[in-house]
């Protein structure tokens, strides 16, 4: 058997959807790519190279503050991300546990917590 990860799901409270659809494509830098309009509801779909982060508006939003997606980038790449959300107001706490990785954590605008990282 052969399979992979094919998308992610975060949510946010009703009406955050573009605070979140901003940060992930203009500070994250996210591709925003077309979500099917039969699904209904309110949310914003975007590429991570070969997979999918998928946000969507959830009535009973309860932020995820230790399950979380991370995100694979070059060192550069990390170094610029880590000052964009910095510079947005948004926490970057390095952390160095994770041998032969570099990392940071941080939230979005819903509080969902976020790894971004880059690997020897």
């Amino acid at each position: 058997m052969s399979f992979s990860l094919d998308h992610v799901q975060l949510v946010v409270p009703p009406g955050g959807i573009e605070q979140a659809a901003r940060f992930y494509g203009e500070v994250v830098g996210l591709e925003r790519i077309e979500r099917p309009a039969t699904l209904g509801g309110v949310g914003a779909w975007f590429r991570a190279g070969p997979q999918e982060l998928h946000v969507s508006e959830h009535d009973g939003f309860v932020a995820a503050v230790k399950a979380h997606p991370a995100f694979k980038l070059s060192a550069a790449d990390l170094e610029a991300l880590g000052a964009r959300v910095k510079a947005v107001g948004a926490e970057v706490r390095w952390d160095y546990r994770l041998p032969r990785a570099r990392r940071f954590y941080s939230f979005d605008p819903a509080g969902n917590r976020l790894e971004f990282l880059t690997r020897d």
